[in-house]
């Protein structure tokens, strides 16, 4: 009788320690089970949504998880690990190392390895990107060069060098990884693949996260210390900012109050523009983005668009951004501006730089809806945006020629992508697919754009 009530009184036990484990809030559960190592390689769905079990505060404590490696493996787009304690970086191996590690098993150290990159879900891109390691012991390396402000190692590969990328894998992460692990800190920047052309167009953007010289992880050949690191970049999922997954409740809107610092503006944007981006006193200036040569979702009617908008009363500016474009060459002429339209591209991420109020259209190809809506919209309806969207007809696609009409990837685009799914169906949509707008139709939407971006002008100049 006795031995049976000890086992029922041992299962008993076991279960409130699972029951306890369950209700465990992510960060928590680190310390009683170690970081569950990353899958690559694997082909993942897209979800609908980010993991609403994100964390509101910072990941790593440092008061309870010092002297540790820290790694959060559980989010869908990112994994990253931390140490809160003095730490050596061997840059020739990528390598942090703990500095005086408490471990039982010296001849067993701990290792966590990551490639801070947030596209963790996409098996492509991946395995191109630089793994970092995080190393307990037995011993470091010599120290050569000591900081007193911590670390955040990323890498500025993958798809950088595409406008959208940059930010949506890039400085959105970046801004919303140092305001969840650093708010309110200096940090040094420790980059693999911080190219020189990048460095180059992004300066503004570098020196506003941080004061100190970036280290590059690819080229530097000299050991660091740090007080702490923290290795990958948080994402919130596509070009978005979720308030309630950050200590401060930080927004779209104050990563744009972030841009406007990096390019020396002031709250009166009329002042030290360029003088060909100066406003007009009475027409409202609208930014065409333009696409040309092979790219596809090129638009075959530009020059009578324009004719069609200037008659409406806008001042139209063509706008079609090079690489070698200065990025603060093209945030004055967006941020001087009252109302901006172009077909569904990475040229549409420099709809970060309008103005609270300012009117963004988007035209949406066949076959582009789901990424139109995730890529731009949310994003500009957050920044405070009236955010348009110009559906294209079927009479109004290039695909028409080459496809029947009634043919289900121009009749039923969703339906037929959700049955015939691949990048060779979305390069038909993104690539092949050029667009020419039904004026009449048009012109109504260029009608509604003129009267709000003329009132925004007046109130806001």
């Amino acid at each position: 009788m006795k031995k049976r009530d000890s086992i029922c009184l041992a299962i008993i036990v076991i279960l409130l320690v699972f029951q306890l484990y369950l209700y465990l809030p992510p960060v928590s559960r680190m310390n009683v089970s170690r970081s569950t190592k990353t899958i690559q390689g694997r082909k993942h769905k897209l979800p609908k949504s980010i993991n609403k079990r994100e964390t509101l505060t910072p990941p790593f404590s440092q008061s309870t998880q010092a002297k540790e490696i820290n790694c959060d493996r559980t989010h869908y787009f990112y994994d990253i690990c931390s140490i809160n304690s003095p730490i050596v970086l061997d840059p020739t191996t990528s390598t942090f190392f703990l500095m005086d590690p408490i471990i039982s098993t010296p001849q067993k150290p701990m290792v966590e390895k990551l490639r801070p990159y947030p596209r963790k879900w996409e098996s492509f891109i991946m395995p191109r990107i630089k793994e970092v390691a995080l190393i307990s012991g037995p011993s470091s390396p010599k120290c050569k060069i000591q900081h007193k402000a911590p670390a955040l190692a990323f890498n500025a590969g993958g798809y950088t060098g595409n406008f959208f990328h940059d930010f949506n894998d890039g400085f959105i992460p970046l801004f919303i990884t140092i305001n969840s692990v650093y708010p309110d800190q200096d940090v040094v920047l420790v980059i693999s693949k911080s190219r020189d052309w990048w460095v180059s167009k992004y300066i503004e953007i570098i020196h506003t996260f941080s004061k100190y010289p970036i280290i590059d992880l690819d080229n530097d050949n000299i050991t660091h210390c740090f007080p702490s690191v923290s290795v990958g970049m948080i994402t919130h999922g596509f070009m978005t900012i979720d308030p309630k997954l950050t200590p401060k409740s930080i927004t779209f809107t104050h990563f744009r109050t972030f841009l406007n610092k990096a390019y020396g503006q002031s709250q009166n944007l009329n002042q030290n523009h360029p003088s060909k981006f100066k406003h007009s006193k009475s027409r409202p200036i609208l930014v065409l983005a333009s696409r040309s040569g092979g790219v596809g979702r090129v638009l075959l009617n530009q020059n009578e668009v324009t004719l069609e908008a200037e008659n409406i009363g806008f001042n139209v500016i063509l706008f079609e951004p090079r690489a070698t474009t200065p990025l603060k060459e093209s945030y004055a002429l967006i941020n001087s501006s009252h109302a901006m339209i172009g077909i569904h591209g990475a040229a549409l991420t420099h709809s970060l730089f309008l103005r609270p109020g300012s009117v963004f259209v988007q035209v949406v190809p066949l076959g582009a809806e789901w990424v139109s809506k995730v890529c731009f919209e949310k994003s500009a309806k957050d920044m405070g945006l009236v955010y348009m969207e110009y559906r294209i007809k079927v009479e109004e696609s290039s695909l028409i020629e080459k496809y029947d009409k009634d043919d289900m990837m121009i009749k039923d685009p969703v339906a037929y992508k959700r049955k015939n799914w691949s990048p060779k169906v979305m390069s038909i949509y993104l690539k092949e697919q050029n667009v020419k707008l039904d004026l009449v139709r048009l012109r109504e939407y260029l009608k509604e754009m003129y009267k709000t971006a003329k009132k925004f002008m007046e109130k806001d100049g």
